[in-house]
């Protein structure tokens, strides 16, 4: 499985958030960029084809290589973004059939912490997660979350949403770690994905 990269990079007066992600489904390399949580534009590159998906347990690891290569790919197209934007030449990296306008009209999923405010507690933080489809709450969203923490390997779990669009994951963490810690989430539904970080904190 292939995690997105997410970056926030500020240019003259405007922060514009950043998204590259593997759309399995579509077998795309998408990047994507938003201003105030609206997409403005995105980059989309095709790769492999549905044949090449098929799951055969001999090819493992070729299936390695492959998702190895995806992953260096779609870092590439990230930083390329990124560096568009800090030259000032964004509108020129963009794929030219998509616009504002109709970009606003696609729906795409979306991710919300909806209890961003929890308080950790015996050695756990629990999360609330909420999926959406253009405002709609989605039902059946696989969720796979990468809990990334100093001094341990990255820990997995996967969960699906509820019938209001949520889900529950319990992250075990030592409240001195907090700070240094950071949640990635996926979320999977009907071949579209949507990815976000989330960093973690200590209460003031």
């Amino acid at each position: 499985m292939i995690f997105g990269f997410n970056t926030d990079i500020r240019h003259e007066d405007t922060i514009y958030h950043v998204q590259s992600e593997a759309r399995e489904g579509e077998h795309l390399l998408q990047t994507q960029v938003f201003v105030k949580g609206r997409c403005i534009g995105k980059r989309a590159v095709p790769y492999g084809s549905s044949a090449e998906e098929g799951k055969n347990p001999q090819h493992d690891n070729q299936d390695k290589d492959k998702d190895k290569d995806r992953e260096k790919m779609l870092r590439e197209q990230h930083r390329e973004v990124l560096d568009a934007i800090r030259a000032g030449k964004l509108d020129s990296i963009f794929d030219k059939r998509d616009t504002p306008e109709t970009l606003a009209a696609v729906k795409e999923l979306d991710l919300e912490w909806t209890n961003a405010g929890s308080v950790h507690t015996s050695g756990a933080l629990t999360m609330n997660i909420r999926v959406t489809e253009g405002g709609a709450t989605v039902e059946g969203a696989r969720l796979t979350l990468r809990f990334a923490r100093p001094d341990a390997a990255p820990y997995y779990a996967q969960v699906l949403t509820d019938a209001k669009g949520s889900a529950e994951m319990n992250v075990q963490v030592d409240e001195k770690s907090l700070a240094e810690s950071s949640v990635l989430v996926q979320a999977s539904f009907g071949g579209r994905t949507a990815t976000r970080k989330f960093n973690l904190r200590t209460a003031s």
